[in-house]
């Protein structure tokens, strides 16, 4: 199937009843296990669901907003782990989302809301502290769009989110993480507290990867998530503190008028 933003095919994987991926232009871009969508493939989306994981109790519904759907991968782990919770899923794809609710239907009584239009629209438009959980997994053929990555587009994130909620941005990046560090000192600008998830081998420069930066304005549960890393299915690091302000440096923030798509989107 061919869409406005790129050629996309939904194929079952036969070693596991159930189990989904969804090609974007050839490459993975979401696996969805439909017999169980607590089982999360890629590594960058597991820690995803850890950040999801601790922003209230154990079992209680939140309020999320998904800027990018994909194939509602973590929609479905939301609604497994957190019944009853009310999410928005933004996404600019009409022709994907009407072919992932059509071949991958979500769960029954999910309260989960797919919106086609822009992710810098929603937030623009979003209602002040109306958001437990806010996470941007937007990757196109150039990364990460530049509207996205500016100091305006976190601060508005900040002002939806509740005064305990918890915001979460997929990024890709590689040695020497110039994109990597200026997003640290964005949101960090905008939030009081900022955390980042990434690989030992992306660290290294083995290759380039996904990172996931963690923001709130009070109750970031570093600690927990630092405990989560260390037990993870797969080997990843997490920065906070000292050892994130080494890893960035002085960095400026970016701004509408500088920013820059990530770095291209490559099979993870």
């Amino acid at each position: 199937m061919s869409t406005d933003f790129g050629a996309v095919d939904l194929a079952p994987k036969p070693e596991r009843p159930g189990f989904w991926v969804l090609l974007f232009d050839c490459f993975p871009q979401s696996y969805v296990d439909l017999a169980d969508p607590r089982h999360l493939k890629f590594k960058y989306m597991q820690w995803l669901a850890s950040i999801a994981d601790r922003v209230a109790d154990p079992g209680a519904p939140i309020r999320a907003l998904h800027l990018g759907g994909g194939g509602l991968t973590l929609p479905r782990y939301v609604d497994a782990t957190r019944p009853g919770s009310d999410q928005l899923v933004v996404d600019r794809d009409a022709a994907l989302m009407k072919a992932v609710r059509e071949v991958l239907p979500l769960p029954s009584g999910a309260a989960i809301e797919i919106r086609i239009a822009d992710a810098r629209d929603a937030i623009r438009f979003a209602r002040p502290r109306a958001y437990d959980l806010i996470v941007t997994d937007v990757l196109i053929r150039t990364g990460v769009p530049a509207r996205l990555t500016s100091l305006e587009f976190a601060t508005a994130v900040a002002d939806a989110l509740n005064p305990g909620g918890q915001y979460a941005l997929n990024i890709l990046d590689a040695v020497p993480f110039a994109f990597t560090r200026r997003q640290v000192a964005t949101l960090r600008a905008a939030f009081d507290e900022v955390c980042l998830f990434c690989e030992p081998a992306v660290l290294r420069g083995d290759r380039i990867g996904n990172l996931v930066l963690a923001a709130a304005n009070g109750g970031l549960p570093t600690r927990a998530l630092a405990e989560w890393a260390e037990r993870a299915p797969a080997p990843v690091r997490l920065l906070s503190g000292g050892e994130l302000d080494r890893f960035v440096g002085d960095p400026r923030p970016v701004t509408d008028a500088d920013a820059v798509d990530s770095p291209p989107a490559v099979p993870i």
